[in-house]
């Protein structure tokens, strides 16, 4: 299996199943000389972990992390790092009932086509559980870009289904985002959002949104022209994740609805440093930065994996219904916060110390 490895100088690989002994990653390219500890990883564990409310999937895992290479006296020695996460709860016996059946929407039957085999024990690498190894190698990452350079990601859930927050992304706190239980900072929203999910888990079904993601102070210059623009590697970053069907940047498709002199980002300057005074682009022009905050929202579909009766096949082909047993998230976004974040800091770190590499040239 390809595709498992992200990055050019922050790299990291992802290795591991949802019902295998553990998940993690290796992380190479990490500086040398940055403090880091296993405590530093597992605050954003904690925000991605299962069983962690109401309205997420009640397996109960608390992944607990450990540092297996690249740290020496607590600071990282410049060399592989090895983030391991070991699985406690597992239940395969859970899905045995899906051994011979594709779910509808999941990644059973494409897995199967392209391999010949597949990890029914739910859902192997196409798992959502992957992606801890992600908010491992994010938190690093995050730790990076806190020491030296003051870039700051803060995401949230803008929208579940068809209720829409109002949240101000110049002053949003990720403090105001974890006071939510749906990390949403809308007080209001954030309850109708509650209601809906908890609605959707008792009927058995499940409801997509949107989360938002800005980047502050980030330096005008991250990216490279044509195919590894900022942009274009943070819409790859975001769309790597399960269960994310869209990615927008700045205006976004709303902008096809604008004219140009609506569009542009006029510039201006301000205490001797250059802005614009709009952010239609989202932070990016070029596929460079310009120091603008980075502006994304990425659209996240309904949880495959549902209670409520469907028609499938089997492996046979034969035509049957399936109402999927096991614990599943309701509604993927809420847990999906802190991998959205992780995804934009591998993606940052990663162009911030190529440019250092251009700068010391």
């Amino acid at each position: 299996m390809a595709g498992n490895t992200f990055g050019t100088v922050f790299k990291i690989t992802t290795f591991g199943e949802t019902h295998g002994g553990s998940v993690g990653c290796i992380i190479d390219g990490c500086p040398a000389g940055i403090a880091l500890s296993e405590s530093d990883i597992q605050q954003d564990l904690n925000r991605r972990r299962p069983g962690q409310s109401a309205i997420t999937t009640q397996r109960k895992e608390m992944d607990t992390v450990e540092i297996h290479s690249g740290v020496f006296e607590g600071k990282t020695t410049g060399t592989p790092l090895m983030l391991l996460v070991k699985n406690t709860d597992a239940r395969s016996q859970d899905y045995e009932h899906l051994k011979d059946v594709f779910r509808p929407s999941h990644a059973d039957y494409t897995y199967f086509k392209k391999y010949g085999i597949r990890d029914y024990r739910g859902g192997g690498r196409a798992s959502a559980r992957e992606t801890l190894a992600r908010v491992a190698a994010g938190a690093v990452a995050k730790k990076i870009l806190r020491d030296t350079s003051g870039i700051e990601i803060v995401a949230f859930v803008e929208q579940v289904k068809n209720i829409i927050s109002a949240v101000n992304i110049q002053t949003v706190t990720q403090g105001d985002v974890e006071n939510s239980l749906v990390r949403c900072p809308d007080v209001i929203a954030s309850e109708k959002m509650i209601k809906l999910i908890t609605e959707m888990r008792e009927a058995g079904n499940s409801v997509g949104g949107i989360i938002r993601c800005i980047i502050r102070n980030t330096p005008a210059g991250l990216g490279e022209p044509v195919f590894d623009k900022l942009s274009a590697r943070l819409g790859y970053a975001m769309l790597s994740i399960p269960a994310v069907k869209g990615f927008e940047i700045g205006s976004g498709f709303s902008g096809a609805l604008q004219t140009g002199s609506e569009h542009n980002d006029s510039f201006d300057t301000q205490n001797g440093m250059v802005h614009t005074k709009t952010n239609n682009s989202g932070g990016i022009q070029g596929g460079i930065s310009n120091g603008e905050v980075i502006d994304m929202r990425i659209a996240f579909k309904p949880t495959s994996t549902i209670r409520k009766t469907q028609n499938t096949i089997n492996i046979k082909g034969e035509t049957i219904q399936l109402s999927a047993t096991g614990r599943h998230d309701p509604c993927v976004l809420p847990r999906a916060v802190p991998i959205v974040e992780a995804m934009a800091a591998i993606t940052i770190i990663d162009y911030y110390l190529l440019q250092k590499i251009y700068e010391h040239a």
